[in-house]
């Protein structure tokens, strides 16, 4: 492109932060009448963002704000170019994988909820097995995190393609599988209806009684239901969850007093850590925008991430 690409921020106008990061990939921020392209600030409003690309025909790319995009699925057309922040949050997010192993593994979270000295337990990270379902930015990232544990590690995901520091990749076809004798499963993959309730009870009955459960990718990827009945009778070893179905996971909601959990309010990656990130990926996204060069994230329509 010639001129400075022309974009808009929206829903809402004058985010200070995103104008600066897209005049600093040498754009152009401007209403959505002139633009042809769109950062959208928005991260669930589907629905909205759905009306504004049918009122400006111009718009021809479409800049998502974080890695999931599940709420977007009903505006996914070819009629567009998409990102999204695929990989940009990986480092914070596995960086709080690996803390919730190592709480989960030497029981932190019990001995912190305690009122007095208890029994000694706790299991070593080094050399245990991990299986970690999903294949993207945030596995990438955790491995390299696990590397000096001299974990085993299997990756579970959609194509069975090596990754570097897993011993083995296998498909998710083999995942009940690969769950007996796994220290830990962390759960590390996009939110598809092909994924939703992909650890029910008959998974949570194959992992081991010590397994710790991680999920720091979408809450419905496990069976709530399922999980606490696993939990009550000391199927597996305890669950840390950054995120859960339901989300926010109600004050009276039976897992709040499970003594085997560890919950953190999606915090993996939060508005401070995120801020940055996203804004290094927007402002590179606008330069390869306005050389014509292939764009960072994108997305594919019909896979849904």
């Amino acid at each position: 492109m010639e001129s400075a690409p022309k974009v808009a921020v929206a829903p809402v106008a004058a985010v200070g932060w995103l104008d600066d990061a897209v005049r600093a990939g040498g754009g152009e921020v401007v209403g959505l009448d002139e633009a042809t392209a769109l950062v959208w600030a928005h991260p669930m409003d589907g629905a909205s963002l759905g009306s504004v690309l049918a009122e400006h025909a111009d718009i021809e790319w479409v800049q998502l704000p974080w890695a999931g995009v599940e709420p977007f699925a009903e505006v996914f057309d070819r009629d567009h170019r998409w990102t999204c922040a695929k990989g940009v949050y990986a480092d914070p997010v596995a960086e709080h994988a690996l803390a919730m192993l190592l709480a989960g593994f030497r029981d932190v979270a019990r001995y912190a909820r305690s009122r007095g000295w208890g029994a000694q337990v706790g299991r070593n990270l080094y050399d245990s097995r991990i299986v970690i379902v999903g294949g993207g930015g945030i596995t990438e990232a955790l491995l390299a995190l696990l590397a000096p544990f001299r974990c085993d590690v299997t990756v579970v995901r959609r194509h069975a393609h090596h990754l570097e520091g897993a011993a083995r990749v296998v498909t998710v076809d083999r995942l009940d599988e690969v769950l007996p004798g796994a220290d830990a499963v962390v759960l590390a993959l996009s939110a598809t209806p092909e994924t939703h309730h992909l650890i029910g009870a008959h998974q949570l009955d194959l992992m081991e009684r010590h397994a710790w459960l991680v999920n720091v990718a979408r809450g419905t990827h496990v069976d709530t239901d399922a999980l606490v009945t696993a939990l009550e009778a000391e199927q597996i070893g305890g669950a840390a969850l950054d995120v859960t179905d339901p989300e926010p996971l109600p004050e009276r909601h039976p897992l709040w007093s499970e003594p085997r959990r560890l919950i953190t309010p999606h915090t993996a990656n939060t508005p401070e850590m995120a801020r940055p990130l996203l804004a290094r990926r927007i402002t590179e996204n606008v330069r390869r925008y306005a050389a014509g060069e292939p764009l960072l994230g994108p997305v594919d329509p019909d896979l849904g991430y």
